[in-house]
């Protein structure tokens, strides 16, 4: 309740108390639901904490040859040459476990975000009623200041990992959710049109004809999910998150210069790998890379075998 002798200084307009509202709220969810947050917790943490250790037990060297074979197989040995050298700069360093720990991170916050963001795309996609109910949440989403979000994840989730992932998902949730919405949107509707006449169904036609138009779109906004979950999970350092966010954070609090552009250059270099990486597979780079070459020898002898045996029974 508005208490009417509270004001806003010199206006004379009633001060509404959104801030305390907001905390209430905040706080019956951490009193009635702080056993299934502690799973959420506890569950995040471990899978964080996994993959950051399977990330670090192979030699950095060796892995670092494995994401550049990566680089060739979706695109071209030039790609996967820059990766190897950017990696290469990044163990020289001495940043690879810490540029491993925020890896670990921007993967599973990433793929939170378009196991939600994607499916919540293609429903608003199909129903206007739906469009309009995520619309205002995602602008919210998108426009709230990244820092912000760190305050009530680590009311709910404490300092951790796990409130740096959640952070993370809500940050770079939307650009998932309304390439997906857009990218199914923009399919021919003569297309779809067809697809009914030769009585597809519903399911059919999604998976079969607006999805697969659609890729290329999706795929634009993963590209784009990455690379925000990447610049968050820098931010996240800030509530204990580790990796390279918390060695700027740290670098910040000892005033140490060298230390911040040594992180600093280490995040760039996982950004431009993750971003010519996932943007190749988006352009359809996987298709005219190593990949497709292979394929394309493997049909190539495969229809010379068949040739050879349907002459040879001739």
């Amino acid at each position: 309740m508005i208490a009417a002798a509270e004001e806003t200084e010199g206006t004379g307009v009633p001060r509404l108390n959104v801030g305390q509202w907001i905390e209430s709220g905040f706080d019956w969810v951490d009193e009635n639901l702080g056993g299934f947050l502690d799973l959420i917790r506890d569950s995040l943490t471990a899978l964080v904490d996994g993959l950051d250790d399977l990330l670090n037990t192979p030699d950095a060297m060796l892995l670092a040859v494995v994401f550049a074979l990566l680089a060739w197989l979706v695109r071209n040995w030039k790609l996967a040459l820059l990766s190897f050298v950017l990696l290469v700069f990044i163990i020289s360093v001495d940043q690879w476990e810490q540029a491993m720990a925020t890896l670990a991170l921007v993967i599973v916050a990433a793929a939170l975000a378009l196991l939600i963001g994607i499916p919540v795309g293609i429903l608003a996609a199909r129903s206007e009623r739906v469009s309009t109910t995520v619309r205002p949440v995602m602008d919210l989403m998108q426009t709230m200041p990244a820092f912000v979000w760190l305050v009530p994840v680590v009311t709910l989730f404490s300092i951790g990992v796990a409130g740096a992932v959640i952070a993370t998902v809500i940050f770079a949730l939307p650009p998932g959710l309304r390439f997906a919405e857009l990218g199914v949107r923009q399919v021919d509707p003569e297309v779809v049109e067809a697809g009914h006449a030769f009585g597809s169904t519903p399911w059919q036609i999604l998976y079969k004809i607006q999805l697969p138009l659609a890729l290329q779109t999706i795929m634009a906004g993963v590209n784009q999910v990455i690379m925000l979950a990447l610049s968050m999970a820098v931010i996240a350092g800030l509530v204990g998150a580790g990796g390279l966010g918390g060695e700027v954070t740290r670098s910040i609090g000892s005033l140490d210069i060298g230390l911040g552009f040594e992180a600093g250059l280490s995040v760039v270099v996982l950004a431009i790998f993750l971003d010519r990486v996932t943007a190749a597979i988006g352009s359809g780079g996987v298709f005219s890379g190593r990949i497709a070459k292979l394929t394309r020898r493997r049909n190539d002898a495969e229809k010379s075998a068949t040739r050879s045996r349907a002459s040879a029974h001739m």
